[in-house]
């Protein structure tokens, strides 16, 4: 007998996943900036390259706005309505300062291009991130200085959305926090190799008692434009799983 498949509203959360770990960059569909902050460790300042944002402070030398790490929280509020938003951390404006006619050429092609002239890690700047979004592609480029870093960051946006959902089903049980089900960053890279072909990681509650939640993962590497993949969602939950991930 044929396992009966989810429909969509039994899922909690979908995001599209694609690596690639030669240029360190992962594309996302359905990642969030909030998201993002929330789940990498904490950022320092960042250089906006590309954004709808008027409340920055303004760095003389590369002509750029940038945001100090008290007003993160402000921006990631507000910039999630830019159409397009580019941007990345370093660690003290002075270094701003030193980046010569050449490195600011290099940074003003990222945000036209959306990729580097060479690498995106500058080391006067000692960025660890370049995040690129566009909110009418629904598509999200980062380059990850360390690619352990993008394990984290989709380990702890799971983990978050379990937690919330524990939290509120489960008021009156008073569960505990250890008891709470998540997945570690060395567990999910196991599955990088359907990242890297371009896959669907989709998070619903388990059906039977084996998992506490479930990610079911589809390969999608026959899909050129990530927007689509929300046109056919439908579609596509109706093909059974490549593979699921079981959460305890």
């Amino acid at each position: 007998m044929a396992k009966k498949l989810r429909a969509n509203d039994d899922f909690i959360y979908h995001i599209y996943i694609h690596m690639n770990d030669v240029d360190q960059f992962v594309i996302f569909s359905g990642l969030k900036l909030q998201q993002f902050v929330a789940s990498v460790d904490p950022l320092r300042n960042l250089l906006l390259l590309k954004a709808t944002y008027e409340d920055g402070m303004f760095n003389n030398h590369t002509q750029h706005d940038y945001i100090v790490p008290e007003d993160i929280k402000k921006f990631v509020k507000k910039a999630n309505n830019s159409a397009e938003l580019c941007w990345l951390d370093f660690a003290y404006e002075r270094q701003l300062n030193d980046l010569t006619a050449r490195e600011q050429a290099e940074l003003l092609y990222i945000a036209h291009k959306r990729e580097p002239i060479s690498v995106p890690f500058f080391q006067k700047l000692q960025n660890r991130y370049v995040y690129i979004a566009s909110t009418g592609e629904k598509v999200t480029k980062i380059y990850f200085k360390h690619l352990s870093d993008a394990d984290m960051l989709i380990t702890n946006v799971f983990n978050q959305l379990i937690r919330e959902r524990e939290n509120t089903t489960s008021f009156f049980r008073r569960r505990t926090k250890d008891a709470v089900p998540s997945i570690t960053p060395e567990f999910l890279k196991a599955y990088r190799s359907y990242a890297k072909e371009g896959a669907l990681f989709s998070l619903a509650k388990a059906e039977k008692a084996k998992s506490a939640y479930e990610i079911e993962v589809r390969n999608l590497a026959h899909y050129n434009f990530p927007d689509e993949i929300w046109d056919d969602l439908k579609q596509i939950l109706k093909e059974e799983a490549d593979d699921l991930i079981h959460i305890t």
